[in-house]
């Protein structure tokens, strides 16, 4: 098993800057693939960003040029730092790892609300 805890969430005014934090624990060997989703009431959640193992990242297009996702394989953990934040992006944001051993098991976090107020 493996468990995801996130952090860092919070009010912000439109063009300010949140740091996400996604703590991995348990059994966390042959991860490869860190993402951050998130999901604004009422919508269906979405991709944000991907990391992966190899050192590869992927974002959506609505918030390339502002979101950086890094991960620190030292310390099982993966931030999402936002920059130019709007109000489209308030959300909950959720954590997900993909574990690959033989099978590809999936694990998701708690979520961390995010609220942009304009």
């Amino acid at each position: 098993q493996v468990q995801l805890v996130e952090s860092g969430g919070g009010l912000v005014q439109a063009g300010g800057s949140l740091r996400l934090s996604c703590a991995a624990s348990g059994i966390i060997f042959s991860i490869n693939a860190m993402s951050w989703y998130r999901q604004a009431p009422g919508k269906q959640r979405e991709l944000v960003a991907v990391a992966t193992s190899g050192g590869s990242t992927n974002y959506a297009n609505s918030v390339k040029g502002r979101f950086t996702v890094s991960r620190d394989n030292a310390k099982n953990t993966v931030y999402l730092q936002m920059y130019s934040l709007k109000p489209e992006d308030t959300g909950v944001y959720y954590c997900k790892a993909a574990r690959t051993v033989g099978t590809t098991y999936v694990y998701w976090g708690q979520g961390t609300q995010v609220t942009v107020s304009s």
